[in-house]
Formats: C-alpha cells, structure tokens, sequence
C-alpha cells in the first residue's frame, strides 16, 4: 500500500474520504447529514469507533469516513490512533475503492501521531494473496494507495522512518506466511539476499561444510533428517560508531518441523511452517534498521534448518557435540529450536563478541499454555537488558513478560551420560529450555531469550494484522535499538 503525501493545491483524488475524529469534538465543517448521521449512529469519536456515511459533492456522491481516536492527552493516545488508521483498512481494503484520502485537517494531531494512524493503515492493509486463484472481485483487495492531505508539519519525513519499519513488518509477514515447499533454508537465504541487495547490509551465508568444520554438530544433528540443507545466514549492520561491539540478534529458523523421529501429531502441522518465525523477525529487522539508516552496530543471524523424520534423522538417546564444545543428549527431538540456536549463538559470540544478545525462538508449546497469544516470554541473566525490552514491547504493542530463571530449574536438564539433555520435565518447559539456551552465554555476555511461540501468528484478525502472520518481534527490535543504541 503507497503512501502520497498531497499539497495545499492537490485536488480530491478519490470517493473515499477519512478524518480522524477526537472524542467529543465532530468537525463542525461537516455536512448536516453526515453530522446527523453520526449523532444517531451515537458516534461520539471514542477510540475503536467507526462511522460512514454519504454526501454528494461538487455532483460526486463521497464516502465519508469517521474514525474515532479518543481523548487528547489519554495515556495509550498513540495506540489508539494506530487502530484508528488500522480501522479504516479493515473497512476499506475490499470495498472497491483504490484510493483513500486521510484528512488530518483539524485533529490537532503532532506528526508523530499522524505517522501512527498511517503506520496502522499500513500494516492493516498487508495480505498475502500470492495463491489465491478464485477469489471473487468483491474479496480481492482493491485499496492500493492513500493520500495523505492536512498533514502535520514533519509527517512526511517521519513517514520515511516509519515505512522502512512496516517494510520490515511486512517482509517477516512474508517469509513466515509462506509455504515450506517454497520457504525453506536455501530459499529464505535467496530471498534476503534478493530483497537486502544495495542497502549497504553485508550478508554471510554458512553452508553445511563451513558448519561442519566448526564443529557445529548440534545444528546439524537437526537438519540431518532433511533433503534441504541448512543454512546459516549472518546481516550485518554498521550504521554506530566504528569500532563499537554490536548487539546481536539470533533467530531460530526451522522452516518446516515435523518433530522428526518425536512425530507431532498430524493435525495442526501444517501451522509449523513458522516455525521460522525467531528467523524471520531478525530478517525483518535487521531490512527495516537498514531502510531507515539506523545509527547502530547491529548483527542478525539466522540459524536454518529443517526438522524432518527421514532414516538418517537424529534419534531419541543420540549425544551430539556442539560447537562449544559441551555434549547434549537429544531426549526429544521435537525440542530442536535450541538445538539450533545453541551453535548459532556460540558462533556469533566467537565472530563478533557482541555486547548483548536477544535471541529469538517460537520454541515451546508451554509458553502458549501460559500466556496465550497475549505476550511474548522473556528471560534474561541481565535486569537492566530484560528491563529495556520489556519497555520496548509497551512502546510497541509486542509485549513481553518476564518469567524466572535459576539453578532449580537447571537441574531438570543435567544428563546422566552427557553435559545436558535437551529437554527436562513436562513442568516449567519454557523455563528449562531457557535455562538450556543459557549454557550456551560465554563471559556473562547480556542475554535475553523470548519465546515468542504464542505471538508470531493469528487465528483471527487483531488490530494492525488480518488472520495469519503478525510480524511480531520487528517493532520490538526496531524499539530497542531506538531506546537503548540511538537515544
């Protein structure tokens, strides 16, 4: 969806017309009908509130649209104008329209709020129809472009910044929704580097001989059931001071997992096709930190793999070695995620000696079981680290909460034959998996995990995304990096 911005001198490009609308505060160069109409329909501007109606102008009947947002001064301002503009693509993406103009005149909006409501316009109106071949024309997205009249001063230029963030939104949606006959390690790796190519981040790619030789035999236990190769693929940013050690960011990419010889159940596999998401919401970051020319050192790597049931597939009681040198008895082998990320974390420590470390994983059922779809879990061996990410996903709308760590918990995962076991007891499952990933941080290096299993995808629309892929993890990256790296 394109975003045009209009003069003063531009003229009405479309039937559709949107204000956003301050609670009790109608615009009074309404038409009487359309003021009328509000009245009865009790529209009164309260955020979440969505009134149309019809007037003709200059001989033209027009849609008029009102989308409330609130109170000025209300303390989740900013969200409400970002679902205000998310309303109107719900409303509209499929109303035959192709263009929306969105009149700012007399809200009193700043531009960063301004840039909210085309920020939820934006990511409201992504959908992935690359397969849908008999839609009716009343269900194809006709909504294409929208155009921007009354802005406030600076809301162009912040629009620059904030459009790189949906682009990077937007390409983790893409990568996440696609199928695993089209996604997997060598075709996300081929897509990043299609779409990263001139943006002046550096791209690594690891194959499975290059892995081998460092020893990354966790990983690779994974991927050996696969006819798909795995894949390591390293983003590099440099946009902060030379010299500065980044922050990484590592993200678990099993692009399809099938449990391996630990069969999941069949119904519900096909949704392991995001699997991936940890991976794709490090791409998607890292794509949007470039776009915007983020003044920061930051480095994304995605550990790839696919976790298949085939002959030579790992089996349960196998012992591999990973990179850091430490044993690890494979009890289950549907607990493969931090298998993955184990040896992708050690290299990023060895290569780069980051100064923090956020890693991100769809990686247990029981996050699920204790969150919901609500929030994000997060561990972390570092306050002051936890603390920021979780003001980040407030600032964002991807929300975290943090869950405990400790010796306690260590204890379920001690193997009997090797250093570890890959899983512990059906209690605490997210936690023990965290405190696996743990054993893996070298010279207390800050560190945080988040599971984000229960938040990468949606079995109904929410308020900036349609059914399907959330794109969860970009703007909570994207917060951090501008609250603790640019400020």
């Amino acid at each position: 969806m394109q975003i045009q911005f209009l003069d003063a001198t531009s003229s009405q490009p479309s039937r559709l017309l949107a204000r956003l609308v301050n609670q009790d505060a109608i615009p009074a160069d309404l038409e009487p009908v359309l003021t009328e109409g509000a009245r009865l329909s009790r529209f009164s501007g309260k955020a979440a509130q969505l009134f149309e109606g019809f007037v003709e102008r200059d001989g033209a009947i027009m849609r008029v649209a009102l989308a409330g947002i609130g109170k000025p001064g209300a303390d989740d301002r900013i969200g409400a104008i970002e679902r205000a503009g998310a309303s109107l693509a719900a409303k509209y993406l499929t109303s035959g329209e192709t263009v929306l103009t969105l009149d700012f005149t007399g809200a009193g909006l700043s531009a960063a709020e301004a840039v909210a409501a085309l920020l939820g316009l934006r990511l409201r109106g992504w959908r992935h129809d690359a397969y849908r071949t008999r839609l009716t024309d009343e269900k194809k997205p006709s909504l294409a472009e929208i155009a921007v009249a009354g802005a406030p001063e600076g809301t162009a230029a912040l629009w620059e910044i904030e459009g790189a963030l949906a682009r990077g939104v937007e390409f983790t949606r893409e990568l996440v929704t696609e199928p695993a006959n089209t996604i997997y390690p060598e075709t996300f790796v081929a897509r990043c580097l299609a779409l990263m190519e001139g943006t002046g981040l550096k791209l690594r790619v690891l194959d499975e001989t290059e892995m081998a030789a460092l020893g990354m035999g966790s990983l690779l236990g994974v991927a050996q059931g696969s006819a798909r190769p795995a894949r390591l693929l390293v983003m590099e940013w440099n946009g902060g001071a030379a010299g500065q050690k980044p922050v990484a960011f590592v993200g678990k990419g099993v692009t399809f997992d099938t449990g391996g010889i630990c069969l999941k159940p069949a119904a519900g596999m096909e949704d392991m096709k995001w699997d991936m998401g940890g991976a794709g919401a490090v791409a998607g970051t890292m794509l949007a930190l470039a776009l915007r020319g983020a003044k920061a050192n930051v480095v994304g790597v995605c550990g790839l793999v696919e976790n298949m049931p085939d002959g030579k597939a790992q089996r349960p009681g196998d012992v591999v070695t990973s990179m850091s040198g430490q044993t690890i008895e494979v009890i289950n082998t549907d607990a493969e995620g931090r298998l993955v990320l184990c040896d992708a974390l050690t290299w990023v420590q060895r290569e780069y000696a980051p100064a923090r470390i956020v890693d991100l994983a769809t990686l247990t059922g029981a996050i699920i079981a204790a969150l919901a779809h609500e929030y994000a879990g997060i561990f972390s061996n570092n306050d002051d680290l936890a603390a920021a990410l979780v003001a980040a996903g407030e600032a964002s709308g991807d929300r975290l909460w943090r869950f405990p760590m400790g010796p306690a918990y260590d204890k379920q995962i001690d193997s009997a034959i090797a250093d570890m076991k890959n899983v512990g007891s059906r209690f605490g499952g997210s936690i023990t998996a965290a405190q696996f990933i743990k054993r893996f941080i070298e010279n207390d290096t800050p560190w945080a995990h988040l599971d984000i299993a229960g938040t990468v995808w949606a079995d109904k629309p929410g308020a900036t995304w349609d059914k399907g892929a959330t794109g969860f993890g970009v703007r909570l990256l994207d917060r951090f990096v501008r609250d603790t790296l640019e400020s």
